[in-house]
């Protein structure tokens, strides 16, 4: 019986694994530049904390949570998202009792949400993320801006577009959405399902609605910008100054909300611009979010942070036509000519990848033409050829398959040579 993967899953193979390879890799050196640490996280973790985190009313808790019961009967979710996770690590490692403060952190994770599959997005899929935990100056909201545009402009996006908005601190936040129930309430009966249930649980939501965005009460909505404090206004002004003062440009959008319940003060997404890219175009969502680690059981910590989704930077790319550099060559190859020099290579072959040198050879007992053309399928830069006559002599012919040049080479001198020949050793080691 044929078994596909499941709906909303897909599968990277080897050469697609190094295009993922060097875009996390590019990640990675930016994050090490900020003086970030990575944290791993459980792929699961108990339902109560998404539902206490991420909000009941959201479209995440509602309709797409992966939920399931384990033997002993709990409650257990595949994680749909990472701050939460992060947030209850925080918590329960006791991290805000670290002389550093705040505790800047990123990750890799795969997130799993149950949602009608399309372009760009999957029921599983593969984020970047990175939170910053005990800190509520408005610098480090623009650090974490800057970071993520940093990484965009190191792997060569150029089509982007930086959207920022404030939430308010939890007064400016009640006082708008006190003003949104009011403004919809009249049209509560034109809206859809999900946003006559918002109306009451999340009014903030309402806004970020897909199917009613055209309806003209949301034209019309008041802006949360008029509702900010004297204080929540400040601090939305030193955010700007700060990402003004790095260079970095920005649009001011009161209806950005962001869809979790965790989110204030600053929120911000960052869209692709490229030409074709598709309807959605969000590629990084983020904010600030005091509070959480609080609910989570901890103490007073303010934070902030974004999830990047990897398959959507991935589309960006190839709209921007950015080519990743992927090596598609190999240092050696062996070819051996009979019994003896099959025994002999194995060991060589173990030998030259201890010390570094990246080499493949046949697995097949083919012909000695066939492993020729094996070496030139995998444009292997150059082949040893290993047979009866040169064992006898303890040397083995290496050709460049550039040049065509080709050198008999002592056995015992053909690490040295390998080094050399490959520039110092290899970029493999």
């Amino acid at each position: 019986m044929k078994i596909n993967a499941p709906r909303g899953t897909t599968d990277i193979l080897p050469q697609d694994a190094k295009k993922w390879q060097y875009v996390e890799g590019k990640i990675k050196e930016v994050c090490n530049r900020y003086n970030y640490g990575e944290i791993r996280t459980p792929v699961f973790e108990h339902t109560e904390l998404f539902q206490r985190s991420v909000g009941d009313s959201t479209d995440i808790v509602q309709k797409e949570m992966y939920e399931f019961k384990d033997r002993g009967g709990r409650s257990l979710t595949l994680r749909p998202e990472g701050t939460a996770s992060v947030a209850r690590a925080f918590v329960q490692n006791k991290l805000f009792g670290l002389a550093n403060q705040p505790v800047k952190l990123f990750y890799f994770m795969q997130m799993f949400r149950y949602e009608r599959p399309q372009h760009g997005r999957m029921r599983q899929l593969n984020q970047f993320g990175v939170e910053v935990l005990g800190s509520a100056d408005p610098a480090v909201d623009a650090e974490v801006i800057d970071l993520a545009m940093t990484c965009y402009k190191e792997l060569g996006l150029s089509s982007i577009k930086l959207v920022i908005n404030s939430l308010g601190d939890q007064a400016s936040r009640q006082a708008y959405r006190d003003a949104l129930v009011n403004h919809f309430t009249p049209h509560v009966e034109e809206l859809c399902s999900d946003c006559q249930a918002r109306l009451q649980q999340n009014p903030l939501r309402v806004l970020d609605c897909k199917t009613d965005h055209e309806h003209e009460a949301m034209k019309t909505a008041p802006s949360i910008l008029d509702y900010l404090n004297d204080e929540s206004r400040q601090y939305f002004e030193q955010v700007k100054e700060n990402l003004s003062n790095m260079g970095i440009t920005y649009e001011v959008d009161p209806n950005l909300v962001r869809g979790l319940d965790y989110y204030n003060h600053t929120a911000f997404e960052i869209m692709s611009e490229a030409e074709g890219f598709g309807a959605i175009t969000t590629l990084l969502g983020g904010g600030r979010y005091n509070g959480l680690i609080e609910e989570l059981g901890g103490p007073n910590t303010p934070g902030i942070g974004f999830g990047m989704g990897l398959e959507r930077l991935l589309l960006a790319l190839e709209a921007e036509n950015k080519e990743i550099p992927v090596a598609e060559t190999l240092d050696s190859y062996l070819v051996t000519m009979g019994s003896e020099a099959v025994k002999e290579g194995i060991k060589i072959v173990h030998e030259l990848r201890q010390h570094g040198i990246q080499i493949d050879k046949d697995y097949q007992q083919r012909s000695v033409k066939a492993q020729f053309k094996a070496a030139d399928r995998l444009q292997s830069k150059y082949v040893l050829v290993l047979g009866e006559t040169e064992l006898e002599k303890q040397v083995i012919n290496v050709k460049d398959m550039q040049s065509g040049d080709q050198e008999e080479v002592a056995l015992n001198e053909l690490i040295t040579y390998m080094k050399t020949k490959l520039q110092g050793g290899s970029t493999h080691a």
